[in-house]
């Protein structure tokens, strides 16, 4: 994609990566539909990039909301190029302290909102024969850790259901990125934020994460404006990875996690493999031999 101008529709851009990839995407030399529930939050953001710049109303949670952002950037443009699904925030609380009405409304954005945008656009990338889907998910796509399980669950059930659309759109010319940031100064840690009740039991388990989220705002390590910098390297790159990890905490802790996986599925290995059915026995009469080894 390097080297043309492209048009970008961006969810979430009133604060975070949405607006760095916005900012990112107009110093790039592109243009940008940017989008938020809120468009008054734009206001700045226009005035930057001039007429490189549009901006929409869209909550991703309302499919009409959506299918107007996407006709909106068409009428302007003509095309999109590059979608990011940004829109999004955090969630801090045991499982058991999570409402079933919470859990819901923190999936129908950050997954059920992704998926409505993506195959909003996707009849539009197909036809033009090419395009990018970028999915903005996290280390805690791939790792989570008590009082995170609904955030995580939702990253990974976006990053699921993004490796296998990678495999069905390429034939189309669409690629497909997932984004994994670490810990990044975008405001995660405090507004955009969600906590669960308290049930005093749990502290022993989520009371050191609950204390790393109340204190992380504005002291995480990652720089978004590099992260955006990042993100469109590599679409520019000529073989892209299917998965970004940014930030020294998302590469280790990913990398840890596979760690830990490989050492189960090894150990475990020949316990795993011999549940499958026995295979037949030889003509010869000697024991069946099962695909772990396992002599019968």
């Amino acid at each position: 994609m390097a080297g043309q101008e492209r048009v970008w529709l961006i969810t979430g851009c009133s604060a975070g990566f949405g607006r760095h990839l916005a900012l990112a995407a107009l110093a790039a030399g592109d243009r940008v539909m940017a989008t938020a529930r809120d468009v008054g939050r734009l206001a700045d953001l226009a005035a930057t990039g001039a007429d490189r710049v549009r901006t929409a109303r869209l909550d991703v949670t309302d499919e009409a909301s959506v299918d107007r952002a996407v006709a909106e950037t068409l009428a302007a443009y003509g095309r999109i190029d590059v979608v990011v699904n940004n829109a999004g925030y955090g969630s801090v609380g045991a499982v058991e302290e999570l409402t079933m009405a919470d859990l819901r409304a923190l999936l129908d954005v950050m997954f059920f909102g992704a998926v409505a945008v993506t195959k909003a656009v996707l009849p539009h990338l197909r036809r033009q024969g090419g395009g990018a889907i970028v999915q903005m998910s996290s280390m805690g796509g791939q790792v989570t850790m008590p009082g995170f399980g609904a955030y995580c669950a939702a990253k990974f059930a976006l990053e699921g259901l993004s490796e296998a659309l990678a495999a069905e759109v390429a034939p189309f010319g669409v690629r497909v990125l997932i984004v994994e940031p670490g810990a990044f100064r975008t405001e995660f840690g405090g507004s955009r934020m969600h906590r669960s009740g308290v049930i005093e039991a749990y502290r022993v388990s989520t009371g050191l994460t609950r204390a790393a989220v109340d204190g992380m705002d504005g002291t995480q390590p990652g720089d978004p404006a590099k992260a955006a910098r990042a993100v469109l390297e590599v679409l520019d790159a000529p073989e892209p990875p299917l998965r970004l990890a940014l930030g020294h905490d998302a590469v280790d802790s990913i990398r840890a996690q596979h760690d830990r996986l490989r050492a189960d599925l090894d150990g475990w290995e020949k316990l795993s493999r011999a549940t499958d059915f026995d295979r037949q026995a030889p003509v010869d009469g000697s024991a069946p031999v099962d695909s772990a080894g396992y002599a019968h």
